[in-house]
């Protein structure tokens, strides 16, 4: 067992998505009145080792489910091919996933036992999106709700919520576009691995509406992001520098093209990669616009 294994089953790349999300939901608790650095820290851990525990169970999963051995793999989408290749064992992958809810249960203890109950109704739905992800949510066409929960809006509502000690309307503003986006990064990042995950008993919303509903649905809720975007600031709730956010929405013209022209064929690499290019650049550039606008 290597730590490059491990690293790999974590999907460490991946890892830059808890980085900006509760980059927002701090930069929410700014505009809100209250901000923390210790908190933001620990929040941070705390989201990291969740996205590692749903990454390596998610590997585990596909490849006892023999997913992982038919699967198309892309730097995006796939899987990582570790286990596969006999690089790990799949006990590693697990007792990996183990550490990381390990880390996030005790950094939702530590911010319950601060502000109380307020919190729970956040953790626990953050616990169910990342233990029932893989055997249950996935399988039953709502894994793409509860991947844009557990890494959209909860990490940025949660992070708001343990600094400012309440949710006001900046966060929850802030929070939609997160979710938004990471609904439609999973599901973009579906297409390639459709006939893998029909054979491994997934079932999403590719299966669900068909490659065309489907594209069309990814469609919608990308150009949902910059209205919802700019209503808050015309509302008032978020301020003009969040604007700045608009602007990685041009990065939508390769998956857009894809989606409204020839959803029928492979999604091109070059659009999931513009897909990732705008989430994360999106959640970072508002981030920086409620910092500086506050």
């Amino acid at each position: 067992m290597s730590l490059g294994a491990l690293v790999a089953v974590a999907r460490a790349p991946f890892l830059l998505l808890p980085v900006t999300l509760v980059a927002v939901g701090a930069a929410a608790a700014v505009c809100e009145g209250g901000f923390s650095w210790s908190r933001t820290v620990v929040a941070l851990a705390g989201l990291m080792g969740l996205h590692v525990a749903v990454n390596a169970l998610n590997e585990a999963s596909d490849y006892r489910t023999g997913i992982d051995l038919q699967t198309r793999r892309t730097p995006f989408s796939g899987g990582s091919g570790t286990l596969p290749a006999g690089t790990l064992r799949p006990a590693a992958a697990v007792a990996l996933a183990a550490v990381g809810a390990a880390i996030g249960l005790a950094a939702g203890i530590w911010f319950l036992l601060l502000i109380g109950p307020r919190l729970l109704w956040i953790l626990l739905l953050g616990a169910v999106a990342t233990l029932a992800y893989t055997e249950f949510l996935a399988r039953h066409y709502v894994g793409e709700l509860f991947a844009g929960l557990g890494l959209g809006a909860l990490p940025v509502l949660g992070t708001a919520l343990v600094q400012a000690g309440s949710l006001g309307p900046t966060a929850v503003l802030a929070a939609i576009p997160a979710f938004l986006m990471t609904f439609n990064l999973l599901l973009l990042n579906e297409f390639p691995d459709e006939l893998a995950d029909r054979a491994g008993g997934r079932r999403n919303m590719i299966l669900l509406l068909g490659r065309l509903g489907a594209a069309r649905l990814y469609a919608v809720l990308a150009l949902a992001v910059p209205a919802v975007i700019l209503f808050g600031v015309l509302a008032g709730a978020l301020p003009i520098p969040a604007l700045a956010a608009l602007l990685p929405s041009l990065l939508l013209a390769p998956p857009l093209r894809w989606a409204f022209g020839r959803p029928a064929d492979e999604v091109p690499v070059a659009a999931l990669g513009a897909n990732v290019g705008w989430i994360l650049l999106t959640n970072a550039l508002l981030a920086a616009g409620l910092v500086v606008g506050c």
